[in-house]
C-alpha cells in the first residue's frame, strides 16, 4: 500500500499544478492524480477546470494540485485503490482498468447501449445512478460518473465494410464487455491501457483498436492507422464509463460549507457540461485523422448485423449479473429507457 504521498518540491515541480484562486493559505490541499497526459481531454476539458471553480468558490480555502500520467506512482489499474486507501484524494480514471470492481456501471459499456453523446448517457447515469449503480462505489466518494463520446475501430491496414471483415482481426479492447463484443464478432481481442497502444500499433501487436478520435489524437494514433470505421449515423461501438472520485475520508473531514462546494459541482451538476465537451471535441479529431486516413461509415444493414452479434454480449453481462444475485436486465431496461428519454 502506497504511503499518504507528501510531494516534494521537486517532484512538483515536474508536474502540472492548478494555480491558487485566493489570496489566503489554503486550509486544504488535495492531490488529484489521473491515467492520461496533461494534454488529454480530460484534464484539459474537465479537471483542470474543475480545479479552478473549486479553488474560486472555496474562496482559496481549497487547491487542488493535478498529476496526470500517474506521475505520483503506480500503474492506471491501481489508481482506484490509490483513492480509497488515501494515497491520493482525487482521482480519475476509466472504470476497465479494474474490472470487476463496478458492476453494475459496465451497463452504460455494453454494446449498442450508449449510441454516441456522452451528455445524454452522462445525464442517464445520474438519473438510474441512485437506484442502480451506487452500491459499486460504498468504499470513495464518487464526483462523478460519466462516459466519453463512444469508440470507432481503426485499423491499421484492413478497411472494415462489413461484418465479415473483422474475423480473425487482433483489435485492442478498451474493457472487458469490449473484448465480449469483439469475441462475438470473431475478432481476437487484446486488452492494454491506452498508454500501451501505440507501441502495440507500431509492432504489429494489434491490427487496430477501438477509441474514441479524442483520444486518439494526444496518442498519435492517426499517424499510425489508415481507416476509422463508424456504425451508420454514426454510431459508435459502446463507449468507457470513467470514475472522477474522491476519498471518503478527506470528504467526510471537510466542514459543510466546503462540502457543498465540492457537492454543487458533481454529479447532476456537471454531467451535461462535461458530456458536452467530449462530444464537441470528437468531430475535431475526425477532420484530423481525415487529412491522413479514410473515414468509414457502414451502412445501416451492416450497423445492425454488428449489433445482432453483440446482443450475445448483453445477454452473457445479464447472466453474470443474475449470478450474483443482481437483476442484469432491469439494469439495462433502466440505462436504455434514461437514454431514451434524454434523446428527445
Amino acid at each position: 500500500m502506497l504511503k499518504r504521498l507528501f510531494v516534494s518540491a521537486a517532484v512538483a515541480a515536474g508536474c502540472l499544478a492548478s494555480a491558487l484562486s485566493a489570496q489566503a493559505e489554503p486550509e486544504f490541499t488535495f492531490v488529484l492524480e489521473h491515467v492520461l497526459g496533461p494534454k488529454a481531454t480530460a484534464q484539459a476539458k474537465f479537471l483542470e477546470p474543475w480545479a479552478k471553480r473549486i479553488e474560486e468558490q472555496s474562496d482559496g480555502r481549497i487547491k487542488i494540485e493535478i498529476y496526470p500520467a500517474m506521475a505520483l506512482g503506480g500503474k492506471p489499474t491501481e489508481l482506484y485503490s490509490h483513492i480509497r486507501d488515501g494515497a491520493v484524494d482525487l482521482g480519475w480514471s476509466a472504470l476497465g482498468y479494474t474490472p470487476g470492481v463496478y458492476p453494475r456501471s459496465e451497463v452504460f459499456e455494453l454494446p449498442f447501449v450508449h449510441t454516441g453523446s456522452a451528455a445524454i448517457t452522462n445525464m442517464a447515469i445520474q438519473d438510474i445512478y441512485e437506484e442502480h449503480l451506487s452500491q459499486d462505489f460504498d468504499d470513495i466518494k464518487p464526483l462523478l460518473i460519466h462516459v466519453h463520446t463512444g469508440q470507432a475501430i481503426f485499423t491499421t491496414e484492413k478497411k472494415i465494410e462489413s461484418l465479415a471483415d473483422v474475423e480473425g482481426m487482433k483489435l485492442r479492447a478498451p474493457s472487458r464487455t469490449g473484448a465480449w463484443m469483439l469475441e462475438s464478432w470473431g475478432a481476437q481481442p487484446v486488452s492494454m491501457p491506452v498508454p500501451d497502444l501505440p507501441q502495440a500499433l507500431s509492432l504489429g501487436v494489434v491490427d487496430g483498436a477501438l477509441i474514441p478520435h479524442e483520444v486518439a489524437i494526444p496518442f498519435k494514433i492517426p499517424d499510425m492507422t489508415q481507416y476509422a470505421i463508424e456504425g451508420d449515423q454514426g454510431v459508435r461501438f459502446g463507449t468507457l464509463v470513467f470514475m472522477f472520485a474522491m476519498n471518503k475520508d478527506r470528504y467526510d473531514a471537510l466542514p459543510n460549507d466546503l462540502k457543498k462546494v465540492i457537492d454543487d459541482n458533481s454529479g447532476h451538476n456537471i454531467a451535461r457540461e462535461i458530456g458536452e465537451a467530449w462530444d464537441a471535441i470528437e468531430p475535431r479529431g475526425e477532420e484530423i485523422f481525415a487529412k491522413s486516413g479514410e473515414l468509414v461509415t457502414l451502412s445501416a444493414d451492416e450497423t445492425a448485423k454488428f449489433a445482432a452479434k453483440a446482443d450475445e454480449v448483453i445477454d452473457r453481462w445479464i447472466a453474470e449479473m443474475n449470478d450474483k444475485g443482481v437483476d442484469g436486465a432491469a439494469i439495462v431496461a433502466a440505462a436504455r429507457a434514461a437514454i431514451a428519454k434524454h434523446s428527445q
